[in-house]
């Protein structure tokens, strides 16, 4: 029979909000070797996640768009919004300034075949599993689906 996310998933995730601050965040993952962790509004519905690669801005900087000059106006060769967003991202203070919105989600009663497609298919590593009102319950990383392959075969 196959498995289902609730069967393996790691429960009652540790969660931050959009104001918890960015030091704060790093510090959980870090202690907890955490790649990434669910935010959350007041009311304990997903918002986001922040990954390790949203952290990464704070240490790579921000290269502005490539542009070229005509009689004292600037073209920009790419979207000089993109320039804005990357430059906020980092300088952001809180997790909100800088976490990834509209997460890929999974529920728990679907099945690991199911999530470890959508993983691939949308190239991330996590998936907050969420119930019906929108709250996290827990989380399931490609690791977690690996562990059960062995078991499986073992």
């Amino acid at each position: 029979m196959a498995k289902t996310v609730a069967e393996i998933m790691t429960r009652d995730p540790i969660v931050v909000t959009s104001q918890t601050s960015l030091d704060e965040a790093i510090q959980i993952m870090a202690e907890r070797r955490f790649s990434g962790l669910p935010v959350v509004d007041a009311a304990g519905k997903l918002i986001g996640i922040i990954s390790q690669g949203d952290l990464m801005w704070r240490e790579s900087g921000v290269t502005p768009p490539p542009y070229i000059m005509v009689l004292d106006s600037v073209i920009y060769l790419e979207n000089p919004a993109k320039y804005q967003r990357d430059l906020h991202k980092a300088l952001g203070q809180t997790v909100g300034e800088v976490m990834s919105t509209n997460p890929q989600t999974i529920r728990p009663e679907k099945s690991l075949r199911e999530a470890a497609e959508l993983m691939h298919e949308k190239g991330v590593h996590r998936l907050p599993v969420i119930d019906s009102e929108g709250k996290p319950i827990g989380i399931l990383t490609r690791g977690d689906i690996v562990r059960a392959m062995a078991t499986e075969e073992g």
